[in-house]
């Protein structure tokens, strides 16, 4: 993933996209910032491919928060600008699972795991961000695993 990102911004560079360019170098200093932070680990100061992910869907959240802010405060110019960068984050993340995909992912690890009631929600919530990671919302797979814990 870091070798696409440098084709990417080289890419970027010789064709003059700027705004690209800008979201780019953005990902790379959020990723060597989070290699610093892993040194001294077994990791050897660089993290994996799933932790960019995981990076990569917080940014992807950061700027949905930041586009919906701007178009409350009427600056839609702004929200624009925020939409874009998702759009060039996006393309680094596997594509999502929809949400029957969802639905029987979640299934499948609560009878992998036994998982019995809400007391289970943690161990499936850990295996389906393990399996999931970049793939699945997090947020929208936790109604789904309280229905299906419940049910």
């Amino acid at each position: 993933m870091r070798e696409k990102l440098q084709d990417d911004v080289k890419a970027a560079m010789k064709a003059g996209d700027k705004a690209r360019l800008t979201t780019l170098r953005m990902i790379g200093a959020a990723i060597k910032d989070k290699d610093i932070a892993a040194r001294g680990g077994a990791a050897d100061g660089h993290i994996s491919d799933a932790d960019i992910q995981d990076l990569l869907v917080k940014l992807i959240k950061s700027r949905e928060d930041s586009a919906k802010l701007y178009d409350d405060g009427g600056r839609p110019e702004l929200a624009e600008k925020e939409r874009a960068e998702i759009a060039v984050i996006r393309a680094y993340l596997p594509k999502p699972m929809d949400p029957a995909e969802v639905e029987a992912a979640v299934k499948a690890v609560v009878a992998e795991l036994g998982a019995s009631g809400m007391k289970d929600m943690g161990r499936v919530m850990a295996a389906l961000k393990e399996r999931y990671s970049g793939r699945m919302d997090m947020g929208k797979a936790g109604g789904t695993v309280k229905a299906a814990l419940a049910g």
